[in-house]
């Protein structure tokens, strides 16, 4: 059984980089030395026991230790004091007592860190802390300033945001856990139980103490258990000790310690060869890994790349935002701005430069290609791996199951050394089962194999068909055992000659060896007689022939009967179908039963055999699978076979699924009839290398090998697989490997990515993988190819929407403080953007589907292709992020602009503080403009009106402020329009509101009426000149200048009291916010593609328009709620105040679109400015 990651610390490769899987885990390691210091205690602790318990530092209580006495007893005693059987199990209400009564066989979770603790951490990040930081300060500034609200709100926002993100990135981190879990229960370790006389197949977690178990080659040990038959079982047991040198099992006892003797095999350690059965002894904590495992504390993971890109990324962007921040704080203080202003102000220049809503969004794209790739039959042990896996130049497939159907069916058999046909080959059967030859053959293949129906399936279904029967045992033997269960019963066939003993097949022999009982010897009058069998790799058992079986009897091997094998081998082998070889030796009187058999050393024959025939199974591709790799090769993935079958078959196999597209130098030199070393090299596309060729290539041959577009490697074994891999790695290729043996798991660890089979697979190679493929399809590792590429490209779309509106938030910041223009954007409405309308759309690109050309792109240099480079940056920031910078200060200057404020006053109007916050006693009264010779200007009537429409400004002293309430408006009569910048003002800074040098009027003029425009000289509109006006008599400041008719010019106009300039820089900041919103728009359309057309691509995203709708009903409300007003500092706008920003919009599409026509045309025709392009903005 597999237990909890945490906990077991079993060695696994979950990580993407390669560095990562050359490094034992720190909890793995801890394992080991735990195991070590206990076994030394142990040891120690019965030698004191030897000695009656005596020893300087005291008794040690075994019971804390690792105390048991079941390998210490006989078999036949250790099942009567468990109350088992050694040959039947346990029974099904046995096994049902004692599980409700000891509980499941799994370790008890690990010490997790309960939600509450992971909730307050999100409180603590560097972000979170910065914001709370900023809040804090503003309550100390509403503190020393409590008449001004704004700090209050600023403050009370920014915890806000801090509460909903954490709670929003908590409830994302949450549900990917709860993903993970589920993802975990789509394997539940399964193990062969005996229960009854029956053998069944139950989940790991449902065994109980008195199970009998079958553990085979491959398998992870499911509980600890006393092994009482045993085939040459050897066990890893690195999980425990750190040491994966693998260690032989006996029957017997080895030593009195339990973790030194050898007839013990334990929970979580790995079988890599030979079989065994074996009696549960512990279960769950109670087993030695169990109560390890609470002494192993906790356990840390790699940092994958992707973490680390994204945490280099945050640093670079905070960094910049503390710089920033500080630098015009000290600009601030240099220019003698009031402290807690500056305070706030440097808040709103970090927060326009922290994308909070970033970590929040990677999250939520891991999350979806998680819950994506188990849809398409990926299950992902570490999310981050998935991104990996888009970086993959080089695939390492087998063929067998992973290529192929994995359903094994025999198609041909070779007996009596002619070739015959089943009804597997879709033609008419030829063999003849009673032919004797056959007869010979059926013997071997129904005794040579493990394989065995499920019997609790057959129970469960006993009308299902032999071909939809469920199999215990790998694809061939399966094919195997139907073949020959159509025939006869195998199960009565072997009861009749039992198994004595063997050699289990292992990658290096390539066979297996069985000694059978011979019922046809006894039949025959010759009883007590045995027979052996081989079965495997066909020129590895017609080496071990001397004779071949005919219907003229057993003749000698020879030259002509190996040509004639051969003939059918490549026959069967050139329509790719795996092919078997079979072979027996009756062994003389002198064995018997009870001869003991040393399978180690062996002491009978394993040569001199009689060559009986051939099985050829046809495993037939997947259907998806030839598209699958013309998919990956378009995509600049190289597909290389690796199989441990002939190179014939795996050339044919290669051919029919497109990995091999073109001839090879064999097939050259066949066509043109010439030796294959004349045949040019230079023009060779494809080969195959047999395993036997491996051990002979140097760095130079392995360099002239991969070279080829198309390889197969045939024949191979699982260490040639990993030198395979490593010369991949060392040209620099981002290897994934697919592995299903437990010799595997090398090559897993090794690649990049490693990705097992979830049907076929054993349990090491799981343990092994990064990625497990549910149906064994080639197809669900291009479906993680495609996904890696989709999460990174979605990932850098989301930052680049991200990031573009940095630059029209950071500078109306930068303009205010160095130009000294009123501020066009507050912190609150920056925070209205990051975390408001921007954060659901920069989300939304999360699920954006994959673009159509995204698997015909080369694959990315993870090195230099980073999730944010310069050509992002210079993407968000310079191009698109300049023009929607450029959009909110038209539209925030044509609002200015409409009040009678043109741009060029604006410049310096807020360094006498006039738009900045005053005190009563400090207010100024605004002169400016109401009709201009350009531009279209809205008068005092927009102000005066008192309907309670959404144009309202505040009616309280909307004509006069208190302190200058006394003061009455002169003005020379029958003046000419006056002329703005003419007259002086002795007053100097204190009046100078609007220009250098401006005559300061007391009062409105009667220019009121529409009907004042340039060039009218209504006297209505002018009032008398040459009248000094004596403001020091009510407000003790100095005398103004008068303002002479004769530099009067043409014009009407207004004086803006401090409420109604208030209002329109509100109007004017929330203009600027309306259009940063409506420029997102254009925005987000544009980062849905990288280089394909937005208008090919499409807007399919639903998410997304969802998040452009939310995006425009937030605004709305913010706008257009009266209430919001008082909070955010927005104000209601008139609809043509919403539109000046719509061309921009409109332009940033068109400008992209063009930029990427460019860069298509480029990748078609190398166009300069398109590959110009493509090199200097292509992000």
């Amino acid at each position: 059984m597999t237990p909890p990651a945490a906990a077991a610390g079993v060695a696994a490769a979950d990580g993407s980089d390669i560095e990562a899987k050359r490094t034992r885990a720190p909890n793995e390691l801890e394992m080991a030395r735990q195991y070590s210091e206990t076994s030394a205690r142990v040891s120690q602790a019965l030698e004191r026991k030897a000695d009656g318990g005596k020893a300087k530092d005291g008794p040690v209580d075994l019971k804390k230790e690792v105390e048991m006495w079941e390998h210490k007893v006989s078999v036949e005693e250790m099942v009567t004091r468990l109350k088992t059987d050694a040959e039947n199990g346990l029974t099904d209400a046995e096994a049902k007592l004692r599980l409700e009564r000891d509980g499941p066989n799994v370790l008890s979770p690990p010490k997790v860190t309960p939600w509450y603790v992971k909730l307050l951490l999100q409180f603590v990040n560097f972000f979170a802390i910065l914001l709370q930081v900023a809040a804090i300060l503003c309550f100390i500034g509403f503190g020393l300033h409590p008449e001004s609200k704004d700090n209050l709100y600023l403050g009370i926002i920014l915890y806000v945001v801090v509460i909903v993100t954490a709670l929003f990135t908590f409830a994302q981190e949450f549900k990917s856990e709860k993903t993970m879990e589920k993802f975990a229960n789509f394997l539940p370790p399964q193990t062969v139980v005996h229960r009854g006389g029956k053998v069944l197949e139950v989940p790991a977690r449902d065994l109980v103490v008195g199970d009998l178990c079958d553990v085979k080659l491959g398998d992870k040990i499911p509980a600890d258990l006393r092994i009482v038959s045993n085939q040459k079982l050897k066990v890893d047991n690195s999980p425990l000790t750190g040491e994966s040198e693998p260690i032989g099992r006996t029957v017997d006892c080895t030593d009195e310690n339990p973790l030194e003797t050898k007839n013990l095999a334990f929970f979580g350690t790995l079988a890599v060869d030979g079989t065994a059965q074996g009696v549960v002894v512990n279960t769950g904590d109670d087993t030695v890994f169990g109560r390890i495992a609470g002494l192993a504390a906790g356990s840390s993971s790699e940092t994958t790349t992707l973490q680390k890109d994204i945490h280099h990324f945050v640093i670079i962007i905070s960094a910049v935002a503390i710089f920033l921040g500080i630098a015009f704080f000290i600009i601030g203080v240099a220019k003698d701005t009031d402290i807690i202003s500056n305070i706030v102000f440097c808040i709103g220049i970090i927060v326009a430069n922290v994308p909070e809503g970033l970590l929040a969004t990677v999250t939520v794209s891991l999350t979806l290609s998680a819950q994506r790739m188990s849809k398409k039959q990926v299950l992902v042990k570490k999310l981050e791996a998935v991104e990996t896996m888009g970086s993959t130049t080089c695939i390492c497939s087998d063929k067998t199951g992973t290529l192929t159907q994995n359903r094994m069916t025999i198609v041909h058999l070779v007996y009596d050394l002619e070739l015959h046909t089943t009804k597997g080959a879709a033609t008419e059967a030829t063999f003849n089962s009673d032919n004797a030859c056959y007869k010979d053959l059926f013997y071997i293949a129904c005794n040579c194999g493990k394989a065995t129906f499920d019997s609790k399936e057959m129970d469960d279904f006993p009308d299902r068909s032999i071909d939809e029967r469920k199999v215990n045992g790998d694809a061939s033997e399966a094919g195997i055992l139907k073949f020959c269960e159509k025939i006869e019963s195998v199960e009565t066939y072997r009861k009749a000659n039992p198994q004595v003993s063997g050699i289990p097949f292992n990658s290096t022999n390539k066979f297996m060896i069985t000694i059978n009982e011979d019922s046809v010897a006894a039949a025959a009058g010759v009883p007590d007689r045995l027979r052996m069998c081989v079965k495997g790799a066909p020129e590895r058992v017609v080496d071990k022939c001397s004779n071949a079986l005919t219907s003229a009897g057993v003749v000698p091997m020879s030259a002509e009967i190996r040509a004639k094998i051969n003939e059918h081998l490549a026959f069967m082998m050139e329509r790719g179908e795996r092919v078997l070889g079979f072979a027996q030796l009756p062994l003389d009187a002198s064995f018997t039963r009870d001869f003991e058999f040393d399978t180690e050393d062996p002491n009978f024959p394993m040569e001199g055999f009689t060559f009986v025939g051939l099985m050829a199974l046809l495993d037939p591709p997947r259907e998806a699978v030839p598209g699958a790799v013309a998919t990956c090769q378009s995509a600049g993935i190289k597909v290389v076979m690796v199989t441990g079958d002939h190179p014939a078959t795996a050339k044919s196999i290669a051919k029919q699924v497109n990995i091999i597209r073109d001839p090879t130098a064999e097939d050259v030199a066949r066509e043109r009839g010439i030796p294959v070393e004349e045949v040019d090299r230079s023009e060779i596309k494809s080969i195959v290398v047999p395993g036997s060729q491996i051990k002979d290539l140097d760095e130079a041959d392995w360099d002239r090998v991969l070279a080829h577009d198309q390889i197969v490697f045939a024949r191979t074994s699982p260490q040639q697989k990993l030198i395979i891999v490593e010369n991949n790695q060392r040209l620099n290729h981002i290897v994934a490997v697919t592995g299903d043996g437990v010799n595997d798991s090398p090559a897993l660890k090794k690649a990049n990515i490693g990705v097992a089979m979830g049907i076929s697979g054993s349990d090491v190679s799981k343990e092994a993988a990064d990625m497990i493929l549910l149906d064994d399809n080639f197809a669900s590792i291009v479906a993680g190819v495609e996904e890696g590429r989709l999460i990174f490209d979605n990932l850098k779309k989301s930052i680049a929407y991200t990031l573009t509106s940095n630059i029209p938030e950071i500078t109306p910041f930068l303009t205010f403080i160095l130009v000294g223009v009123p501020l066009p954007l507050t912190t609150f409405l920056i925070l209205c953007i990051d975390l408001g309308t921007d954060l659901l759309p920069a989300i939304s690109l999360a699920y954006e589907e994959a673009e159509a050309d995204i698997m015909r792109r080369p694959p990315r240099d993870a090195q230099v292709d980073r999730l944010v480079n310069r050509r992002l940056i210079s993407f968000s920031y310079f191009q698109i992020g300049v023009i929607q910078a450029l959009a909110g200060f038209f539209t925030y200057l044509v609002v200015f602009n409409d009040y009678g404020l043109s741009a060029g006053t604006l410049i310096g109007l807020d360094t006498d503080t006039t738009f900045s916050t005053q005190q009563s006693d400090d207010m100024r009264w605004l002169f400016v403009e109401r009709v201009r010779p350009r531009g279209r200007s809205f008068d005092a009537d927009w102000f005066r009106t008192e309907n309670g429409d959404f144009d309202t400004f505040f009616r309280a002293n909307r004509g006069f402020n208190p302190e200058f309430q006394l003061v009455s408006p002169q003005l020379p009569s029958g003046a000419a329009p006056a002329t703005l910048g003419a007259a002086t003002d002795r007053a100097g800074r204190e009046y100078n509101a609007m220009f250098q040098q401006i005559g300061r009027l007391t009062g409105r003029t009667s220019c009121r009426e529409s009907t004042c425009a340039l060039g009218n000289n209504n006297p209505a509109c002018f009032a008398a000149t040459g009248v000094v006006t004596d403001l020091g008599i009510n407000t003790g400041v100095e005398n103004s200048d008068v303002i002479e008719g004769d530099d009067a010019g043409q014009g009407c106009f207004d004086l803006w009291t401090r409420e109604e300039q208030d209002e329109i820089i509100k109007r004017a900041q929330t203009s600027f916010l309306v259009s940063i919103v409506v420029v997102q728009i254009g925005g987000i359309l544009v980062c849905k593609t990288r280089v394909l057309s937005l208008f090919t691509q499409g807007v399919k995203n639903k998410v997304l328009i969802a998040g452009v709708i939310q995006e425009i009903v937030l605004i709305a409300l913010l706008v257009y709620v009266p209430w919001l007003h008082d909070v955010f500092g927005t104000r209601p706008l008139r609809v043509v105040h919403l539109l000046p920003a719509i061309p921009f919009a409109i332009f940033i599409i068109f400008y992209d679109e063009l930029r990427k026509f460019f860069i298509r045309k480029g990748d078609r025709t190398g166009n300069k400015l398109g590959k110009w392009l493509r090199y200097n903005t292509y992000w």
